[in-house]
């Protein structure tokens, strides 16, 4: 699992297994709700697994996860150039 420094805290913290499917589905353009139907999680389990993953990789938002999704290899590579 990758490790991640948060620049404003400086503190390092690990992308769980879940929070990588639910950056992965985001990354292929699912809303939350139909990440929360994939998974069969609630809608407001998935809002707070995607803040983790905004606090975790200082991200701002789904743009910002798209292009770390790709980074980290959870979507192919042809899929972040389209």
């Amino acid at each position: 699992m990758p490790i991640r420094t948060n620049t404003r805290t400086g503190e390092k913290r690990r992308i769980t297994r879940r929070e990588k499917e639910v950056l992965r589905l985001i990354a292929q353009g699912y809303s939350s709700q139909k990440v929360a139907d994939a998974l069969c999680i609630s809608k407001r389990t998935v809002d707070f697994h995607i803040a983790n993953i905004y606090g975790k990789l200082d991200l701002q938002n789904r743009v910002q996860a798209f292009c770390a999704a790709a980074r980290l290899g959870l979507i192919p590579v042809e899929q972040a150039i389209k």
